[in-house]
């Protein structure tokens, strides 16, 4: 009892160190996290316990749920062939190269090198959400982009692992129909919580807990349908997204899920998926996983950079490196490919190191060196 209790002290410690450690030196605070999880998980100073893993799979899905909540529905419909061709790209380009190195070259075998190419290939949704929040880029053009561009990427990713390792059962199709039910009725219904009075500005916060309870309801039925809440989440956030800019009142209520999400509930999340890695197999493995790394981040790079150099010419790199990170569904189909025996111990430490590594060193260059500078920033620079 005594270790668990010293062991929640230090998770305290890593929360808060990684938010001085962010604020200090300009860097994502959700790299500063995944770091320290990593450093934490290897040196055994956090003993994982069931509520942080609940707590960290609830993080992924309620970022996700924001990162769709935050997407402008508008400028997708209008910017759709750019949102297409990028977002796509992103995702066949590290897709096929990935598939060719770990089964022709690597001997993995063919179930394996699928998931592989499937976990590798998509991008961050909660780190590309998480970095544009924190860099107030979500309302700028650039940001909008970023966010329609990441959800066809993990869109094509969520559907390739729904085709490739789809095992129907009754509890599968019942998620499904389920989550469809609770999307339906919560797009037609849910004014009936947002715009009651007796609601609202109420320290009790009936709005948040009310999409912790159709984020709970997701979490369950996809635990019974043995698959993943995290698209139906991103979904539900998408169709909810107009009415979170409705009023002020909205608004509000938006900024307060940020609140209580980027206070403790998204820290369990970077810092638990940096505890996954493995620094002994990779040591092991280096060879492979330099290549892996390389051949991953590079074609994923070079398919998001054909396009974006010719849809977005001002924050092409830019767009390139926050694109190019994976973590979310890439971590999730990982763990599944794990559990369910399609990938050793090897291959999942490989994996998911390839994945923390391609979050951390983009991003970090993205907002270090290529932070786009728009009108809004020249104006208040004019000011000063």
């Amino acid at each position: 009892m005594f270790y668990a209790d010293l062991s929640l002290v230090f998770l305290g410690i890593v929360v808060l160190l990684a938010s001085l450690i962010s604020l200090r030196f300009g860097i994502s605070v959700a790299i500063v996290e995944i770091v320290f999880g990593v450093i934490a998980g290897n040196l055994n100073v956090i003993n994982i316990q069931d509520w942080m893993i609940f707590l960290s799979t609830f993080g992924g899905i309620f970022l996700t749920f924001l990162a769709g909540a935050e997407t402008d529905v508008i400028l997708m419909k209008k910017n759709l062939r750019e949102s297409l061709s990028i977002g796509l790209a992103s995702f066949f380009f590290p897709f096929f190269t990935v598939f060719i190195l770990t089964y022709f070259f690597d001997g993995w075998s063919y179930m394996a090198s699928l998931l592989a190419g499937a976990a590798l290939s998509e991008t961050a949704v909660a780190v590309v959400y998480f970095v544009l929040v924190e860099n107030n880029l979500l309302t700028t053009d650039a940001g909008k982009r970023i966010m329609a561009a990441t959800f066809i990427t993990n869109l094509a990713t969520a559907l390739a692992l729904s085709v490739l390792f789809f095992k129907p059962t009754l509890y599968t199709f019942l998620f499904y129909l389920i989550s469809v039910l609770v999307i339906v009725l919560a797009t037609k219904f849910s004014y009936l919580i947002f715009d009651n009075e007796r609601f609202q500005n109420k320290v009790i916060e009936p709005e948040i807990k009310y999409i912790f309870m159709l984020l709970l309801i997701f979490m369950v039925f996809a635990q019974l349908g043995g698959t993943q809440a995290i698209l139906p989440a991103f979904i539900l956030g998408l169709l909810m997204s107009r009415r979170f800019v409705e009023s002020t009142q909205s608004i509000e209520v938006k900024k307060r899920m940020k609140t209580v999400a980027f206070a403790f509930i998204t820290p369990i999340f970077f810092i638990i998926g940096g505890m996954k890695l493995s620094l002994y197999f990779i040591l092991a493995n280096l060879p492979l996983f330099i290549v892996l790394l390389a051949t991953r981040q590079l074609s994923k790079m070079a398919g998001i950079y054909i396009f974006a150099r010719r849809h977005v010419e001002a924050d092409r790199t830019y767009t390139t490196l926050l694109l190019s990170t994976g973590l979310t569904f890439g971590l999730i189909a990982c763990l599944f490919g794990l559990s369910a025996g399609y990938l050793n111990q090897m291959q999942y430490s490989i994996l998911t190191g390839v994945l923390i590594i391609s979050t951390v060193i983009p991003t970090f260059i993205a907002q270090k060196w290529y932070n786009p500078l728009h009108s809004e920033d020249l104006l208040d620079v004019n000011i000063d």
